[in-house]
């Protein structure tokens, strides 16, 4: 699997994360991947084929979709070569950016200008031109925000909320955002679909998912504490409330995946 992340220009680091590319090659055979929780809402424009599990059957997704935050993982379905561009946006801003209705739906299919990218991008994926769709879709963003109010509110909670990395009461989020709770939560709401209070939970979520995936021996109550939960109970229950399994389950797939990945690489050793 190959992934890259390309930086947001200045013009769009308040409302996009950043802009990435993933290939991945799964046989002839149908194989399936876990997209788990985190503090972004994803647009996603594809190149092969994906599918989604849904009430018993697998339903084909149009290119793009837009990934909401979630609040568990979700299985995706796919066969051959998938190459993805996907623009992680910050939950607050990514209706605004688009011009649609806010929502609290996990995955969203919509109707879109923004499809009419689709069959410039694929030109240029399928001659290896990596950076240049890079390009085109940050040149489409930067256009599309010229013709956004800016909301000083959201973005100063924003800011708030990502140094703080979701450790802030939403108290004090209003106040770096010089606002009252009432009107910031209403904000907050009306642009992403869901509350300050969702969004630091999943950015806690996403800190200790990280942790625990480059080190699966973190002790956890240290951790707790680190991150901002009240105790390791605290800290256990919301990680499996978003990653449908336990810390330590998730940090023993940690160790497996990278004795896995050591053994791959000692074998190759060898045969060289």
């Amino acid at each position: 699997m190959l992934h890259q992340e390309f930086e947001a220009p200045e013009a769009l680091q308040d409302v996009i994360k950043c802009f990435w590319y993933n290939k991945r090659t799964s046989g002839d055979g149908l194989s399936s991947y876990e997209v788990i929780p985190d503090g972004y809402a994803e647009i996603i424009f594809y190149f092969g084929n994906i599918s989604i599990g849904q009430d018993g059957n697998l339903q084909s997704l149009p290119s793009p979709f837009m990934m909401g935050l979630l609040n568990q993982p979700v299985h995706f379905y796919t066969a051959g070569q998938l190459e993805i561009i996907g623009i992680r946006c910050f939950p607050w801003t990514v209706f605004d950016l688009l011009g649609l209705p806010s929502g609290k739906s996990g995955l969203q299919v919509f109707e879109h200008p923004i499809a009419k990218l689709q069959t410039e991008l694929s030109g240029l994926i399928n001659t290896g031109k990596i950076e240049e769709a890079i390009e085109a879709v940050k040149q489409y963003f930067v256009a599309a925000r010229l013709g956004i109010a800016a909301n000083s509110m959201l973005y100063k909670a924003g800011v708030a909320l990502q140094k703080a990395r979701g450790k802030l009461p939403v108290s004090e989020v209003a106040a770096a955002a010089h606002a009252t709770v009432r009107t910031l939560e209403r904000n907050f709401k009306q642009s992403s679909g869901y509350t300050v209070k969702d969004v630091s939970g999943l950015m806690r979520f996403e800190q200790v998912r990280n942790r625990l995936w480059t080190e699966p021996d973190v002790n956890l109550a240290s951790l707790a504490a680190e991150i901002g939960y009240t105790d390791q109970p605290h800290l256990s229950r919301e990680f499996k409330r978003y990653s449908g399994t336990t810390p330590a389950a998730f940090a023993r797939n940690a160790r497996k995946g990278k004795q896995a990945a050591a053994n791959d690489v000692l074998a190759l050793t060898k045969k060289d």
